[in-house]
């Protein structure tokens, strides 16, 4: 009798014990299942959220033009349908890939989109941006979804100095991983050297089969800092644009010249008198600059609007730390700054428009370290050029499987 009741409790246990077991599976199957739909909804959500954004100007249309604080978000051009973006209200994104960058005359802070891009910069006036909570909260995100949107270049094109007398410069076309033979390319050349002679040259070339070309200019020659050049070039693969540059900033005896953009709506920049990132010291000599605003249509083929009739100059140690230029603001294009001197002369370039020598802008919170992250993209145009935009959207509260 022992013996049996011994029995009857052990295949209890074992039975309680299987129950037990079977409960926890269960559980952990239906918790899998449960998280496997939340993951489901964020990637439903990261879609259509993308679309919204990429599908609709925002509210009001033209608030890329203007400084006033959108009421609806939404990144379309408002001149036309289907994915193409505005390249002004691109630029008025706080940038979260660069560090913020503070100009001590002003005292203001700048959103830094091109920071660490030779001889370019993009400088906006954070208070003149739309920063990532606001973006949130016009997209109903806020509290329940992070997210980060990124617009890179469908075709990258790089540019590297080979040789300074004559000046040879190799420029690289690379699609999505691979280099692209056979790209048509249409070139800029803006350059400058002592007696402060400058001069424009077009030209065209094609790419061989690992992407690369070769071009040479006989008349400039770069050795001793006594010319500046920013080139910019445009390739074409089976309609498919991309565009890139190359500026040669150096630092001369009497510093350099950074654009600030100080009104974004009105098209007011300071050209700053520095020394590289950080202000110069007090006995900093003169440095003498011109400076020429190029509208750039589809086409290719650059208008010169003359920002400066004449050859000016700033001077920090003397009270000169920056003077102020207006550009015209309802087209995309560049502004080139030119600055001397002695015989020691640089070039900086501004854009005037996302797209308009192929920057990428990133927006928005970091998703490392999230539990789960849904990502989405989509083909998109600016102005005619061929860019991506990426959408990583998560879940702020931490779903996981408990065992």
């Amino acid at each position: 009798m022992t013996g049996s009741t011994i029995d009857h409790l052990v295949s209890l246990m074992v039975f309680l014990g299987a129950i037990l077991l079977f409960i926890g599976l269960f559980n952990q199957t239906i918790q899998t299942a449960i998280l496997y739909q939340r993951h489901r909804s964020i990637a439903t959500k990261c879609s259509d959220l993308l679309d919204n954004i990429l599908l609709n100007p925002g509210v009001p249309p033209d608030w890329g033009k203007s400084n006033c604080t959108p009421t609806g978000f939404g990144l379309q051009d408002p001149e036309f349908t289907q994915y193409r973006l505005s390249p002004f209200s691109l630029m008025r994104l706080l940038s979260s890939a660069g560090n913020r960058v503070y100009y001590s005359r002003t005292g203001k802070w700048y959103s830094n989109v091109s920071w660490g891009i030779g001889g370019g910069y993009l400088l906006l006036q954070e208070s003149e941006c739309i920063d990532y909570l606001t973006a949130s909260k016009l997209l109903g995100t806020n509290g329940t979804y992070g997210f980060q949107l990124t617009i890179s270049p469908t075709v990258t094109v790089n540019i590297r100095e080979t040789k300074l007398n004559p000046l040879t410069l190799e420029v690289q076309v690379l699609g999505p991983g691979l280099p692209l033979s056979n790209a048509t390319l249409n070139y800029l050349m803006f350059w400058a050297s002592a007696p402060k002679e400058g001069a424009l040259s077009r030209g065209n070339a094609t790419t061989d089969s690992l992407g690369l070309a070769y071009l040479t200019f006989p008349k400039i020659r770069v050795d001793n800092n006594q010319t500046a050049y920013t080139f910019i070039v445009k390739a074409n693969v089976g309609g498919l644009y991309g565009i890139g540059y190359a500026s040669r900033e150096i630092i001369t005896r009497a510093g350099n010249i950074i654009p600030f953009i100080e009104s974004y709506e009105n098209g007011t920049v300071l050209l700053a008198h520095k020394w590289g990132k950080n202000d110069p010291g007090s006995n900093v000599a003169a440095l003498h600059f011109n400076a020429t605003f190029y509208v750039l249509p589809d086409n290719f083929s650059p208008i010169k609007v003359d920002v400066l009739n004449h050859t000016e100059e700033v001077n920090y140690g003397q009270g000169k730390p920056f003077y102020a230029v207006q550009i015209p603001t309802s087209n995309v294009g560049f502004l080139i700054v030119t600055y001397w001197t002695g015989n020691e002369y640089g070039m900086v370039v501004m854009p005037w428009g996302i797209g308009a020598i192929g920057i990428s802008v990133v927006f928005g919170d970091n998703p490392s370290g999230k539990e789960w992250v849904a990502t989405d993209m989509r083909q998109v145009i600016l102005g005619d050029i061929s860019y991506q935009a990426k959408l990583a959207l998560w879940s702020l509260q931490g779903y996981q499987v408990v065992s």
